[in-house]
């Protein structure tokens, strides 16, 4: 690996371990900024959801523009964004303010993920690809090991604002250093047209679809989401017949790999989210640890994640990288089945058994289904899949916190989580992961079906490669 590549490579990697820390060590810190501003769980739920909703909806728009002004641009005004409104954040005075500021953190999200893959692509031949996405993979599975760790130790020690401002003055610096280490930029797109019909059109559908899905089952709630799928096919009509269009719609109807790995990165991601955003209420509320305690039961799955990331990207380059895939979502299965039947007297020992299994499926799922996706498209259609790997991704993310608030609301209501309140939360915890292995059993099924199509796409990609 050449110096040059090296510099991008450490760059992505301090940026997409930076980002994921703060998520997974906001998760203990909850507890905290819930006597702060005396929120419900509901409401704590939306500290993350509401990152997570803008990120989405304005991921495709953003890396549409990086094809028209550049990637490197907009990866560091990403990377400057979110590392001040996440410094900001440690400023908030009450619960709007942190929503606000989470908001804008949510669009720096945004441009970071519309354009960090598709940077690593253009750096990087196919052949090296595999090895450098389960490195990236592996950074952010690391994030999410020691998150949980460091993020319930600064919080017992500097409290639950020391988890936005310390990342945050890291980013910040590093938005100084990206013209250093990253020397090149890409511009993919001659046109200088933006379809800003389009890209309102879809961040008006996946918002209602998103935001409705977190509030069900109320009334407005199934109205924003009917309302959101009907937007969601319209928009994908109107952008069939562009000729320059937000989004290249026409790639699910005729890439068949391409389409089955995307269905399965969602289906991955919306099962797994919300598994850590429970397990710290669960530990914290109901069985009385403290922070720093909670930080360290879960940092095993996400430390056999990093680990097993490390490896699949390696793998993915021998194998056939769906079949890796569709093996680690088996095993997330699992451990989403055997954390159903916790309850208020099982063993901390089988709770780390079950989040194994399941961090070693989501490190074994990751970085060989990306590839499978990144592989499935044409050189100049990298941005576009960058795009698709990023919102399946916060889309995912999205909609499993929603499965969490929505189960919390059905359960518990609007009052706040106390051991009185085991018992409502505990069918809260049921409903979630029964929800989340069943989409774990959807995404098996779209890696085992992308199986059979592979062996054609591994013949494409060689002749694209050699045009």
């Amino acid at each position: 690996m050449t110096n040059k590549k090296s510099a991008v490579l450490f760059t992505l990697c301090l940026t997409s371990f930076l980002v994921p820390y703060m998520g997974s060590s906001l998760n203990l810190a909850l507890p905290e900024i819930a006597v702060a501003f005396g929120l419900d769980a509901k409401q704590l739920g939306w500290i993350n959801s509401v990152f997570l909703i803008t990120a989405a909806v304005c991921q495709v728009p953003f890396a549409k523009m990086a094809d028209l002004i550049g990637r490197k641009k907009m990866f560091l005004c990403g990377v400057a964004l979110f590392g001040i409104f996440s410094v900001v954040c440690a400023f908030s005075w009450n619960f709007v303010s942190l929503i606000v500021f989470r908001i804008f953190s949510g669009l720096g999200g945004a441009m970071i993920f519309g354009t960090n893959l598709a940077i690593l692509s253009a750096t990087f031949e196919h052949n090296e690809r595999g090895k450098a996405m389960g490195t990236l993979s592996s950074v952010v599975y690391l994030a999410l090991a020691v998150g949980p760790f460091f993020g319930g130790i600064f919080t017992h020690y500097l409290g639950w604002e020391s988890v936005f401002y310390i990342p945050g003055i890291i980013l910040i610096a590093q938005a100084f250093s990206i013209p250093f280490f990253i020397k090149e930029e890409w511009v993919e797109q001659s046109s200088k047209h933006f379809d800003k019909r389009g890209s309102l059109l879809y961040g008006v559908a996946l918002f209602c679809l998103v935001f409705g899905f977190s509030e069900l089952p109320g009334l407005d709630a199934m109205v924003l989401v009917f309302a959101g799928i009907l937007l969601l096919i319209f928009f994908y009509n109107y952008e069939k017949n562009k000729s320059e269009p937000l989004f290249q719609v026409r790639l699910f109807e005729s890439n068949r790999v391409f389409t089955l790995a995307s269905l399965a990165a969602f289906f991955s991601y919306a099962a797994v989210t919300a598994v850590f955003f429970m397990a710290s209420l669960y530990l914290q509320f109901l069985r009385g640890f403290d922070a720093r305690a909670a930080g360290l039961i879960l940092i095993s799955a996400a430390v056999l994640q990093s680990i097993a990331a490390f490896y699949a990207g390696r793998l993915a380059d021998k194998f056939e990288p769906s079949k890796i895939a569709m093996l680690g979502m088996g095993l997330s299965v699992i451990g989403l089945s055997g954390l159903i039947f916790t309850g208020m007297e099982t063993s901390i020992a089988i709770i780390i058994a079950m989040l194994l299994f399941l961090g070693l499926g989501s490190g074994l799922f990751s970085s060989p289904n990306t590839k499978v996706i990144m592989g499935a498209v044409k050189r100049k259609r990298i941005g576009q899949a960058t795009a698709t790997v990023g919102t399946m991704r916060l889309t995912g993310q999205a909609f499993s916190m929603g499965i969490a608030m929505m189960s919390i609301s059905l359960f518990i209501g609007d009052s706040q989580i106390t051991p009185d309140k085991f018992e409502n939360f505990m069918q809260s915890w049921k409903l979630t992961f029964a929800i989340c292995a069943i989409l774990c059993i959807a995404g098996i099924y779209a890696s085992s079906a992308n199986s059979i199509f592979i062996p054609h796409a591994k013949t494409s990609i060689q002749e694209k490669e050699k045009a």
